[in-house]
């Protein structure tokens, strides 16, 4: 498939750092591009797509906090990593604040840098994107949907949002648990704080208690500096701690003691911190059946629960769909040049008649490919993925014969894997063309489109025997 080794950017005046991280991250399996300052940076960001960024915070022309102000506004799904050889708590918690998913102090060992990288790559894989709509849309709080079980959701927003009650977030993959938090950081009075996201599910677990409380100097090896942990950064503002339950049963009792008392140890330290912080967790599994696996603390999960609020999954909030698809098309539109596509009464109707078991993610996936791949202003039925073309109703799904029909199939040929790997190879080679033809036969541009590398796409380009323009 398209996706194969994710792409860095690193930025830093220093030749010789940059030539030493730039082949560290190699030898860890990713391509990486290296420019000497932030406008080289933005420059390169413009060229392709990139699935993690890392900066220096002191460099000419543009520095480290002034690129990631420009991230903010124009790349908000791209990881920044933050490197400052001037640690401090306060220069964290202005990066954090600003939006760099972590830092690193120099200086820094390979190990270290491995980790935040691979954290910030996974994060990004497993991260479901927000739902932002703009003022003249329907809905609240920046989320789209006027169903009665969406409203009931912007009635509790309305009564937590501005006080220190803990929430839990349940749902689904793909609901949208992320912007349920940051509404409730935005309409609070903590919103001019920082908003610090941690997903638990991205995080080894032998790293969770320092990533959470921090840890002081030689704590453990390749300690080479103190950092501050995810709940001092988020002192005074909201901390979301994504996939709760992922949480090692070791670690809960910290967690516990964290949220009742308002103090965290670091790793390696000698007196407690005093924190204030807001909490919000998420999980999208049922954590009362991991109670009783003995995977979750009861008494953490009451402490927790203290405000419920569960996101349906897309399937129970019909009514909402065609907004959001329309949502979605005009985004896409927009982003792909097809400004004018619409989509048609039995599209929509088809959108509404399928279970969708990814939700909004999937949604929002299936609309993006149907508007790059359909010819002509209006998107019929016909032209969605044919499991959206054979939806006969809101309850369908497919039954345990058709299951296990299919399990029978696969691996033999012509059977579903070989199928599968056909008709991927060919939605391919179509996106492929699709990309050039929109972008005049530019490389460059169509691999920014693709989200992939230009030397990626080269290699499809000859897989495929469409020859790259002169």
């Amino acid at each position: 498939m398209l996706t194969a080794k994710k792409h860095l950017l690193v930025a830093d005046d220093e030749a010789n750092l940059r030539k030493l991280i730039a082949a560290q991250l190699t030898q860890d399996g990713y391509e990486v591009h290296t420019v000497s300052d932030g406008r080289e940076a933005i420059a390169a960001l413009k060229e392709q797509h990139f699935d993690a960024a890392i900066t220096d915070l002191r460099m000419p022309h543009v520095d480290g906090m002034a690129f990631l102000r420009h991230v903010q506004e124009h790349y908000v799904d791209l990881p920044v990593i933050m490197l400052t050889a001037h640690g401090s708590v306060e220069t964290a918690v202005e990066a954090m604040h600003a939006g760099a998913f972590d830092f690193l102090t120099k200086p820094f060992d390979r190990a270290e840098m491995q980790q935040v990288v691979g954290k910030a790559v996974r994060t990004v894989e497993q991260r479901v994107r927000d739902v932002a709509i703009e003022p003249d849309e329907r809905g609240r709080y920046r989320i789209i949907g006027e169903s009665e079980r969406m409203l009931a959701i912007y009635q509790i927003l309305e009564k937590v949002a501005d006080t220190p009650a803990t929430v839990l977030i349940t749902g689904e993959s793909g609901t949208g648990k992320e912007l349920i938090a940051k509404a409730l950081h935005e309409n609070s009075s903590r919103r001019n704080k920082s908003f610090v996201r941690v997903n638990c599910g991205a995080i080894p677990r032998d790293l969770m208690e320092a990533e959470l409380f921090g840890y002081e100097r030689g704590a453990f090896t390749g300690a080479v500096t103190s950092k501050p942990g995810r709940f001092e950064l988020a002192h005074e503002g909201t901390l979301f701690l994504d996939e709760i339950s992922e949480i090692p049963v070791e670690m809960q009792v910290k967690l516990l003691r964290a949220v009742q008392e308002g103090e965290i140890d670091r790793v390696g330290g000698v007196k407690p911190i005093s924190i204030d912080v807001r909490l919000v967790t998420a999980t999208n599994r049922e954590l009362k059946s991991e109670i009783q696996a003995g995977r979750f603390r009861e008494d953490l999960y009451y402490r927790l629960n203290v405000v419920p609020i569960h996101l349906p999954p897309l399937r129970e909030r019909r009514s909402d769909i065609p907004l959001l698809a329309q949502h979605f098309m005009r985004k896409q539109a927009t982003r792909l040049k097809r400004v004018g596509v619409e989509l048609s009464a039995e599209a929509i109707e088809a959108m509404v008649n399928y279970a969708w078991p990814g939700n909004i993610r999937e949604l929002e996936n299936v609309v993006e490919r149907t508007v790059l791949l359909t010819d002509g202003p209006t998107i019929r039925a016909r032209d969605l993925p044919s499991e959206l073309q054979h939806a006969g109703g809101p309850h369908e799904s497919p039954s345990a014969e058709d299951s296990e029909s299919d399990d029978e199939s696969d691996g033999t040929p012509g059977g579903l894997k070989e199928q599968v790997r056909e008709a991927a190879a060919r939605l391919e080679r179509e996106l492929i063309v699709r990309a050039l033809a929109q972008t005049g036969g530019n490389v460059t541009q169509a691999a920014r489109l693709l989200k992939i590398s230009r030397k990626s796409l080269q290699i499809k380009m000859k897989e495929f025997g469409l020859r790259e323009p002169a």
